[in-house]
């Protein structure tokens, strides 16, 4: 298998996570349990550090409940509150032991939430933990019959193993406490400013790059046409440039693909299947990588000799000695994103790689005219709906997000994801973007600039700058409903399909081009005859 075929894989993976996801979502209101009075509150994330005999030793994250006084957002502002265990354990009825003002420790069951709050406040609680029965935290609601509810301490729902390491410290110490605080996400963080920027930033240049290759082929071509060779009318020149042109049917195909490699990777999903995604991650980023450094660095006078050198490699044929000097680093740097991809600053090398593998892959596929164009990008726009809304109606969660996550995986996400860490949030985790939604608006934004090159369109009059704007509006809408949600993950094509397609065609009708970039997508070139007649006058 050539290198390019792998990239070329490793970009149909890509495809698989076109969604914002954020780490620590907090959870919604949700239909099932509505609110009413005395029971109203937004349902929030809690952060609950653990204090043992003075010392901070531990911090879990729990679940406000529905009902109860609402927390405080900053650490500062939150006491630290003495842990109690409720005697009976389930805190349903009279407990045995007097409180004054510990938070009192109980277990779920055997009766409602309420029951439990409001023993705990007659008993003189300061607040309420209830520990749950399994790993997961629970929405935290009122009962049918209970439409009036008045309770005036906090109420969080704790994870299983929570509780029994809060249980344990308090059996092996005299004294354990906690605070209790629901820090506030920042409406905008830092983060998703750069991602952005990070996003157009790679179309921008892999639309140069791709336009310049056109027109450095279409220059090849004229120099053929004027010396009389028969090359020109060769069929072969993208396939000896290693460029592929999809049509209708690869695009439809190509989707359909996805859509049942992301089924197997929900399915899957574990550490063992995440090595494998980190291997194919890392084979189509060093081709990337090295792709990019070779082209950038022949662009330096001092690298032209070993760029113009070839040497025969077994199962690669001619390959320069730019290529052979650069791969060693490229795989050097690929291995060892592999091994330390854990650490904090891991994100640093995903992000090269990507970058690198998006263009590469931008640079080899193109769409040959706007049908193809529309046809892929509407596929992958049912595709992202469907896979982050309506799978939850099949697989009650949405297939899409719980890939991105990687959920059951040990991981913090698939590796086909560009993400940077936010900065301002003191609940951690990353703003990210699929490779499919860089890639896919991507091919039409090249598309509109090799057109414009190719018929020495300007700026202003031609379709780059206009797609290029609709691309970053387009997925700068996608953040602002992103934060709307609460950072519930949103399928970014959603919102950047319609501004991207949208602007090409409805620009494309008015300047009356649309049945030329529909069809032909390229400029028309006078046959050979013509020209050379052209020239000799």
């Amino acid at each position: 298998m050539e290198l390019r075929h792998i990239v070329l894989y490793s970009s149909l993976c890509a495809l698989l996570c076109n969604t914002k996801v954020f780490a620590g979502d907090i959870v919604h209101q949700d239909d099932i349990a509505p609110k009413r009075p005395g029971c109203d509150n937004n349902f929030v994330l809690v952060k609950v550090p653990i204090w043992v005999d003075g010392k901070e030793s531990m911090e879990f994250v729990g679940v406000g409940a529905r009902f109860g006084r609402t927390l405080e957002s900053k650490e500062k502002r939150a006491n630290q509150t003495r842990v109690a265990l409720a005697d009976p354990p389930d805190c349903c009825t009279q407990p045995r032991n007097k409180l004054t003002g510990e938070a009192v420790l109980v277990q779920r069951g055997n009766c409602s939430f309420v029951t439990k709050a409001n023993v705990a406040e007659a008993t003189g609680a300061s607040a309420l933990l209830i520990i749950n029965n399994q790993t997961e935290l629970l929405k935290m609601v009122c009962e049918e019959n209970e439409t009036d509810v008045r309770i005036g301490i906090p109420v969080v729902m704790l994870p299983q193993d929570a509780g029994a390491s809060l249980k344990q410290s308090m059996r092996n110490s005299s004294h354990v406490s906690i605070q209790i605080y629901s820090p506030r996400r920042p409406s905008v963080d830092v983060a998703e400013v750069f991602l952005w920027l990070m996003a157009v930033s790679t179309i921008l240049c892999a639309s140069y790059w791709s336009a310049w290759s056109a027109r450095e082929a279409a220059i090849e071509q004229d120099k053929l046409l004027k010396d009389g060779s028969d090359e020109y009318l060769s069929n072969d020149t993208n396939k000896s440039s290693g460029v592929v042109d999809i049509n209708t049917t690869s695009a439809i195909f190509f989707v359909v693909i996805a859509s049942c490699f992301l089924v197997m990777l929900y399915k899957l999903m574990s550490s063992w299947f995440i090595e494998i995604l980190v291997v194919i991650f890392c084979l189509g980023g060093i081709e990337g990588l090295q792709t990019c450094l070779v082209a950038l660095l022949s662009c330096f006078r001092w690298f032209e000799p070993a760029a113009e050198s070839f040497v025969k490699v077994p199962f690669l044929g001619a390959v320069s000695y730019l290529t052979l000097a650069v791969s060693p680093f490229c795989i050097v740097f690929a291995v060892l994103w592999a091994l330390y991809r854990g650490v904090s600053f891991a994100w640093i090398g995903q992000d090269i790689l990507g970058i690198a593998l998006i263009i590469t892959v931008l640079q080899i596929v193109r769409v040959p005219n706007l049908k193809v164009g529309t046809v892929l990008l509407s596929c992958a726009f049912l595709y992202d709906i469907f896979w982050v809304f309506v799978s939850k109606l099949w697989f009650h969660k949405s297939v899409m997000i719980v890939v991105a996550r990687g959920d059951g995986s040990g991981e913090d996400g698939i590796p086909m994801l560009l993400k940077i860490p936010r900065m301002f949030d003191q609940w951690g985790g990353y703003s990210i973007i699929g490779f499919g939604d860089i890639i896919l608006p991507g091919l039409i934004v090249a598309f509109s600039l090799r057109y414009d090159w190719l018929s020495k369109k300007s700026l202003k009059a031609g379709y780059f700058l206009w797609a290029m704007l609709a691309y970053g509006l387009g997925l700068l809408v996608t953040y602002v409903a992103l934060n709307l949600m609460d950072g519930h993950g949103q399928p970014a094509l959603l919102y950047i399909v319609p501004f991207t397609l949208g602007t090409l065609i409805t620009l494309a009708k008015k300047r009356g081009d649309l049945k030329h970039l529909w069809t032909r997508g390229e400029p028309d070139r006078p046959c050979p005859h013509v020209q050379l007649q052209q020239d000799e006058q």
